[in-house]
């Protein structure tokens, strides 16, 4: 068995998508839109074979935002090695967002940072 994707609801799409793509090297399909529901959607792939899927619904109701509550925590993503890491944190940090640890090697042996990406979900870039 494998997860054939994650599912996030997203308040600006566009700009999710675009975080994705300049920062991560994602490749979108084309919009999916259901003129019925409002509801539209990009699914994102990742070398490797993970696939994110990207949602708006504008009656989604907002959740906390609290960096910790149940339910979705983060999205990991392996970018292959430590330099990698740390340019890509780099980049994030001087677009603006806000790093939440440097990159370094954890207490579970992985080398990786966390930043406070879009619209304030936790991305972790990992090797």
């Amino acid at each position: 068995m494998k997860i054939d994707h994650v599912a996030i609801y997203v308040n600006d799409l566009y700009a999710a998508r675009n975080f994705f793509m300049k920062y991560f090297d994602a490749v979108s399909n084309d919009e999916y839109f259901n003129a019925k529901t409002n509801f539209r959607s990009f699914f994102l792939s990742f070398d490797g074979g993970a696939r994110l899927e990207i949602m708006n619904k504008p009656q989604i109701a907002q959740n906390s935002n609290a960096l910790t509550e149940l339910g979705y925590a983060h999205i990991a993503l392996s970018v292959g090695s430590k330099d990698k890491v740390d340019k890509i944190t780099n980049s994030l940090k001087s677009d603006g967002f806000d790093i939440i640890s440097c990159p370094r090697i954890t207490g579970d042996g992985y080398y990786e940072s966390s930043v406070l990406g879009f619209e304030n979900n936790i991305i972790e870039i990992t090797v």
